[in-house]
């Protein structure tokens, strides 16, 4: 039987976005992350991260030194006493000055190619799962993929227009009461 999951957005969700953060030392978890992720793995939610690392094919950091800083991310919600069951993460942009990575993706958000991959491989019932994230592009993409519930973490008053989002909160924490 397929799997509820936490879709997660990674930066501006799990860590505060500081722009392009690919070190340590520029990680900030966001207040609130670990309660709602122990939360949902406490009601059988998978929590799996899903991430546009266009900082890859700008050049800002490598894909080894992003998945050096997901390995430390891993450990450290492990610690907090979620397992994270995946991290899948999009290095490419058009706009790329790195020449492997400067392309688009079907696994670039809006669309919803890492989505897709993530509920291959961990047996994910999308319509059942829920995709918190920060930006329209994170509300596209789970719309096409499928995603029925779409949590737009925003300010109050700064709700884009025209966002495929159902459900607006503050904090991650406000999704708690969300998810039985």
């Amino acid at each position: 039987m397929p799997y509820r999951a936490l879709l997660l957005d990674r930066d501006g969700v799990v860590n505060i976005d500081h722009g392009y953060v690919g070190h340590r030392d520029r990680f900030e978890f966001v207040d609130g992350i670990f309660p709602l992720t122990r939360h949902a793995v406490d009601r059988g939610f998978r929590v799996v991260v899903i991430t546009n690392q266009a900082g890859i094919a700008r050049g800002y950091y490598t894909e080894t030194e992003f998945l050096d800083l997901s390995g430390w991310m891993r450990d450290v919600f492990k610690s907090q006493g979620v397992d994270l069951a995946g991290v899948f993460h999009c290095p490419y942009h058009p706009d790329g000055v790195v020449e492997r990575y400067a392309r688009d993706s079907f696994w670039r958000k809006p669309n919803p190619g890492m989505i897709l991959e993530a509920a291959r491989r961990h047996d994910l019932a999308l319509p059942s799962s829920v995709f918190l994230g920060d930006q329209p592009t994170d509300m596209a993409a789970a719309l096409a993929a499928g995603v029925e519930r779409r949590v737009l973490l925003a300010e109050a008053g700064r709700v884009p227009q025209g966002t495929a989002a159902t459900l607006t909160i503050a904090r991650p924490a406000d999704l708690i009461p969300h998810l039985s």
